[in-house]
């Protein structure tokens, strides 16, 4: 397939564009909440509004009231997203979440998607029990208990998990702490007993929390998909959230790179735009060229993962490591060519510099993916 938008993903990408620059700009969202220190860390008037622009359910299927797109679609929300640095639980709540409950029950569906397409609750996943992402390690346990199950265990750095109506909980139901098997997949309601939050603030501003499950009784209801099966939908659920993270990953690096280039572009010195010296029209060539490779293979990803093809995962873990090396650069480049303003707060660049740091460790770094890429490639 061809690594460009067809007619209706370009129309989706203006429109994604223009609502995004609009009522997700820095000032009006990520500076205005971090600023007044805000414990969700993002606007549930936008969310809303998400809703109403029909963002929230593009994963969910047409059957359950979604728009059944794919995940090209809704990385062109994500790199969007990531361009405007807009605070938003899109990742966690229509990308990996739903992708999650696209496997569950007739009940479980119906009892959290319909929430989900109407703006009215935010989703997150909890996956980490450490400071890496090492998704093959889970030592959370659900144990047998009555009809249901109770969960007992830690995780960590669940991204809006202090104000999420539910969370997805991957736990282990048999087996030890290392292996495939044994995994299930759990829908724990934000009002469960014996679940706590201890939220942090991130570097970036969004807010993530360590929760403990002290013995949490759940129903069989809150199952979803099959006992001790839970690790291909984990495996699922994952793929979508890394080529959406490459995404948004794409869209910080753009907006570093435009931010940067207008800089170049006004910034005069000894008598001369800085932009006319042509060692840094060469470095900034470098970086569009870096930056449109990493788009490129995000959209392959995405378009792999739509098709169902056996490469995706792969090509899912190549885009995110790619991603994170060319965001990596963009606002490295960014930072240095601003100069002392770069460091400051009142310029935005530094922004795009800590967004990209904690979505490289989102879901895995880049040492992390290069080496599942080495791994599945037989190196």
């Amino acid at each position: 397939m061809p690594l460009y938008y067809d007619d209706d993903q370009a129309m989706l990408a203006e429109t994604a564009q223009q609502f995004m620059a609009e009522e997700g700009a820095i000032a009006k969202q990520l500076r205005h909440w971090r600023d007044r220190d805000c414990k969700d860390g993002f606007g549930h008037g936008l969310w809303k509004q998400f809703a109403e622009m029909g963002f929230t359910g593009m994963l969910v299927d047409e059957d359950d009231g979604g728009l059944g797109m794919g995940h090209v679609e809704a990385g062109i929300v994500l790199e969007n997203i990531g361009r405007n640095l807009t605070p938003s639980p899109f990742l966690s709540s229509s990308v990996l979440a739903a992708t999650a409950l696209k496997h569950g029950s007739d009940d479980v569906r119906g009892r959290w998607l319909p929430g989900l397409i109407e703006g009215e609750k935010v989703y997150s996943v909890a996956i980490d029990e450490g400071a890496k992402h090492r998704p093959e390690t889970i030592a959370c346990k659900a144990e047998k208990s009555g009809n249901g199950f109770k969960l007992s265990g830690k995780k960590d750095y669940v991204v809006y998990g202090a104000s999420s109506e539910m969370i997805v909980v991957a736990a282990r139901t048999s087996g030890s702490d290392s292996d495939a098997d044994g995994i299930t997949l759990f829908a724990v309601p934000q009002d469960a007993s014996g679940m706590s939050h201890d939220s942090v603030r991130l570097v970036d501003s969004s807010m993530a929390s360590h929760v403990t499950f002290d013995g949490v009784e759940l129903d069989g209801d809150a199952v979803i998909g099959e006992v001790d099966g839970g690790r291909e939908v984990l495996n699922k659920m994952l793929m979508a959230g890394r080529v959406g993270a490459a995404a948004e990953g794409c869209g910080v690096a753009s907006g570093a790179m435009d931010m940067t280039v207008d800089y170049l572009k006004q910034r005069k010195q000894f008598g001369k735009l800085i932009g006319e010296f042509q060692a840094l029209q060469h470095r900034a060539a470098h970086l569009y060229s870096e930056v449109e490779i990493a788009r490129a293979v995000t959209i392959k990803a995405a378009q792999l993962l739509d098709g169902g093809s056996e490469k995706a995962d792969l090509m899912a873990s190549v885009a995110k490591a790619k991603v994170a090396k060319a965001a990596g650069l963009a606002v490295k480049e960014g930072v240095q060519m601003h100069g002392g303003i770069g460091m400051t707060d009142e310029y935005d660049i530094g922004l795009y510099m800590k967004r990209d740091r904690a979505l490289q460790e989102f879901l895995g770094d880049m040492y992390y993916h290069a080496g599942r890429v080495a791994e599945m490639s037989g190196y």
